[in-house]
């Protein structure tokens, strides 16, 4: 049995193990998980482009230089899924280092990745329901991060 008071983290892939087996795959994870920190870097370069884009087709559409509500409200959830993407990179970069999944991130990710949602509704499309499950999906994010928060103290 492990002395508890060497454990300072849980350890979900550790970095050496007995068994080959068992050693090469978490090998083959680890090196997955580096794989999507790169493809998660070029995706967040195509999304600043694409923001970019998007940005000037608007401006340079008549009338010139100017934008409507739903051209600004287009250009902030444009945003917004970038700054989504480099929060997810930030979660792989900082699973690739330390081998745990850092909970309190992945939970403000997801209400950031909700509340881009929300930015971008269009209330004159939706349901009451749809409206009303996203608000208990970001009551229930939002407490979850209080939670882990307020143990954290």
């Amino acid at each position: 049995m492990k002395d508890e008071t060497k454990i300072t983290h849980a350890e979900e892939i550790p970095s050496e193990h007995d068994d080959p087996l068992i050693q090469f795959l978490h090998q083959t994870i680890r090196f997955a998980v580096k794989i999507l920190a790169i493809l998660m870097v070029l995706v967040i370069i195509w999304g600043i482009g694409d923001v970019g884009y998007v940005l000037f087709n608007r401006l340079m559409a008549p009338p010139l230089f100017l934008l409507n509500i739903s051209d600004i409200l287009a250009t902030f959830g444009a945003f917004l899924a970038v700054l989504i993407a480099i929060e997810i990179f930030i979660n792989i970069t900082l699973y690739i280092r330390s081998d745990v999944l850092p909970i309190k991130l992945v939970v403000a990710t997801a209400l950031m990745a909700i509340s881009r949602k929300v930015i971008i509704f269009d209330f004159k499309e939706l349901s009451p329901l749809y409206i009303f499950a996203t608000a208990a999906v970001v009551l229930a994010l939002g407490i979850t991060y209080w939670l882990i928060s307020f143990n954290k103290k």
